[in-house]
């Protein structure tokens, strides 16, 4: 446990961010998990449901949540989905 007010305060603010970071992230694989579904069931909202879900995963990369790395991969792999489920 730290002894400085400075790294208290850290600790505190460290808790806050990640309780923020777990949202975010629960609620971007709830996204991902969704547009899957819908390219898979070839329901007629899918390609809305895949924009969805990119449109978190850019969010999330933006905030430093995802790597761009990764980011760019689970786009790409919405996006040959969703081509294959097209074709």
């Amino acid at each position: 446990m730290p002894n400085i007010k400075s790294a208290k305060k850290r600790v505190k603010v460290i808790a806050t961010k990640t309780l923020v970071n777990k949202s975010f992230h629960s609620g971007l694989k709830t996204d991902i998990k969704k547009a899957n579904l819908a390219v898979e069931s070839n329901d007629a909202n899918k390609a809305d449901a895949v924009k969805v879900a990119i449109k978190k995963i850019d969010q999330a990369a933006a905030k430093g949540i995802l790597h761009q790395n990764t980011a760019a991969r689970k786009k790409s792999a919405l996006a040959r989905k969703l081509n294959a489920a097209n074709a």
